[in-house]
């Protein structure tokens, strides 16, 4: 078995992470159940670009008990857990291809080891995968079924080549199904993005102003989550319905040149390039503390404060100090990458359930209807999702009401009015 990790003595301590992740997690549990009978993967090799948490390996294995080959890489150079890398490849065979910190190049090459077993199906966490396959390795397009996409910044570049034709195999878009982005985007990235925070700076969060760049499903739950630790949260928007939103929620809404003399802590989630630039640097108080919860790094314009700035120093693990020429000096956490994956564990085990429950299911779909399938992005079903939710909630202890027979009566009928 081929695979490249920092440590495979560090298993022992990943082995552990995983089970305490397993034990959270019951709907891939029983999913991984149904799939260790029924086989619905047999056969299929399935490529995988995810960050190589605790609660990824548990997906993994859930895909192999289904009967696919799986290969993981992972999707961010700072979000990989070696030890969890290292008990996927000896406690439970399962190939690995990342490093934590990796630089670029050898990012890009555990992206290619993984296309190298030639899958059936893609798993993405931001379309990387689905990208090289587009750009470079083209050839492997004949033995792929279709793949699933994790996150909103693949969504958005997978739908991007659909509209322009140029998207050669099916896609499902795990992001958007309910049981995924009502979940995971807003509570999972709400408690994990401040949980970074905290772990890169140790600051306290009562009385500080955070700017919250984006309000989707991301950016509503950092501020959410933002102000029950006892800060203001200022909201900047390009989209006058959420703007809208965020202000009836009870938030203050600026331009982001606004907000830049007025925040403590900015972060940005809105999956677009250049969020924060020169100019709003320029504008920040001194000591300003700057982060990323998007999926790459390309929302803070670093080559531009890089510019400004006299001398870049080291102060703490994942804080890195820009002294500016006009004697500010702002502090950018985990280089600009994801913080909640840099410097703490990305999401709870137990939100995560349910994305990969949909990742699992979708896998399962595409093996099922792929000759069928049209060069397009699919979403998930309803079927889908209140399979999920219901199963999530039995787990948890939670009953819901059903309708009575009048009730259904009611509810597909005209005739009854006032």
């Amino acid at each position: 078995m081929k695979y490249d990790i920092k440590n495979i003595k560090l298993a022992m301590l990943g082995k552990r992470k995983i089970e305490w992740a397993e034990k959270q997690m019951d709907v891939l549990r029983e999913i991984g159940l149904r799939f260790s009978k029924t086989k619905p993967l047999k056969g299929v090799k399935l490529a995988a670009c995810l960050h190589v948490t605790a609660e990824t390996a548990n997906l993994m294995r859930t895909l192999k008990a289904g009967g696919a080959s799986v290969v993981l890489c992972a999707s961010n150079p700072l979000s990989t857990q070696d030890e969890v890398a290292a008990s996927l490849v000896k406690d439970f065979g399962i190939p690995v291809f990342a490093k934590n910190n990796i630089d670029r190049a050898g990012y890009y090459r555990h992206l290619n080891s993984a296309l190298d077993t030639k899958p059936n199906i893609t798993m993405d966490d931001g379309a990387d995968l689905v990208s090289l396959i587009h750009t470079k390795r083209k050839n492997l397009v004949k033995n792929i079924y279709g793949g699933s996409e994790e996150t909103t910044t693949g969504v958005i570049r997978l739908r991007a080549l659909a509209a322009e034709k140029k998207l050669l195999y099916p896609i499902v878009a795990v992001n958007d199904a309910a049981t995924k982005h009502f979940f995971d985007n807003r509570y999972g990235t709400g408690q994990s993005t401040l949980d970074g925070i905290i772990r890169a700076t140790n600051i306290l969060l009562a009385g500080k102003t955070v700017v919250v760049a984006g309000y989707g499903w991301c950016g509503r739950g950092f501020a959410l989550k933002a102000r029950g630790m006892g800060a203001k949260a200022i909201v900047t928007e390009v989209d006058p319905v959420k703007a809208l939103e965020a202000v009836m929620d009870g938030l203050e809404v600026k331009t982001m040149l606004q907000a830049a003399p007025l925040g403590d802590i900015f972060c940005t989630l809105t999956g677009d390039i250049h969020i924060i630039r020169k100019e709003h640097f320029l504008k920040m108080k001194n000591g300003a503390i700057v982060c990323n919860s998007g999926h790459f790094d390309v929302e803070l314009d670093l080559v531009g404060l890089k510019k400004i700035s006299k001398k870049v120093e080291t102060v703490r693990p994942f804080v890195q100090n820009y002294h500016l020429k006009n004697g500010k000096s702002i502090n950018v956490l985990a280089e600009g990458r994801l913080i909640n994956l840099a410097s703490a564990e990305g999401h709870p085990a137990s939100v995560m359930d349910m994305s990969f429950a949909n990742q699992s299911l979708a896998a399962e779909f595409v093996v099922k209807n792929y000759k069928h399938l049209e060069k397009r992005v699919y979403d998930v079903t309803d079927k889908t999702d209140q399979y999920i939710a219901r199963t999530k909630l039995r787990a948890i202890g939670v009953s819901v009401d059903k309708l009575t027979a009048e009730q259904v009566k009611y509810l597909s009928s005209w005739e009854m009015g006032t």
